[in-house]
């Protein structure tokens, strides 16, 4: 039976809702096209620097999983942003939800200045949006806790063969209705659960089959 880890995050900076854990936890227990048989579980990270990566470990002890799709919030992003790189430092412009803030810190004392995903990010751009979703992918997870649960995520795995990586997501209307500030882009949470799903698809069918990614362009120009 393949086994699929899908986390979000706890809302965060004053937030009543976070779109991560909504779609993580619309997930829940759901069958995947081509892996019926594929059990997905979905945790829920604290937004705390000192709480995000216990739980993490946590999740990855207890379910042992093939495919870990980390997801996070991101305000201003228009699509489903497929993660290129994880980098090793927090830099927090804002406080966490413990009100820590730390400033140019490693997420692992002594590890690589970087890591990549290994979920075929190409293909998976590719894919959503000949299924009608908008994607791309980001070439940066930012320096607050979504990026440090990137970075250890793929500490944690490298060399295990585990496909593993993150995406942000958009706001969700309701929340975009009363941010402050310039209007900001958002998806109901219906279009990002289906989104999701449509990755998940994607990504069991990439590794039953042995797929390499695919050669197209995802760069930017700054």
């Amino acid at each position: 039976m393949m086994r699929i880890l899908v986390t979000g995050f706890e809302p965060f900076g004053g937030q009543s809702l976070n779109p991560s854990w909504e779609v993580a936890r619309a997930l829940q227990g759901t069958s995947q096209d081509g892996a019926q048989d594929a059990q997905l579980v979905a945790v829920q990270l604290p937004c705390v620097f000192a709480q995000a990566l216990p739980a993490l470990q946590d999740a990855l002890a207890n379910h042992r999983p093939d495919i870990v799709l980390a997801l996070g919030q991101a305000e201003g992003r228009c699509d489903f942003s497929v993660e290129r790189v994880a980098i090793n430092v927090m830099d927090a412009r804002i406080p966490d939800n413990a009100g820590d803030q730390p400033i140019d810190v490693p997420v692992i004392a002594g590890g690589p200045a970087a890591y990549f995903s290994t979920l075929p990010i190409k293909a998976l751009v590719s894919g959503l949006r000949a299924s009608g979703f908008a994607a791309s992918v980001s070439q940066t997870a930012g320096t607050f806790v979504c990026n440090q649960v990137f970075y250890a995520l793929q500490h944690t795995l490298a060399g295990q063969g585990v496909h593993s990586g993150f995406v942000h997501l958009p706001l969700l209307p309701e929340q975009a209705a009363g941010w402050p500030g310039p209007s900001l882009p958002s998806w109901p949470v219906s279009v990002q659960v289906a989104a999701a799903q449509r990755a998940l698809a994607l990504l069991v069918a990439h590794r039953q089959q042995g797929l390499a990614d695919l050669a197209m362009g995802g760069g930017t120009l700054n």
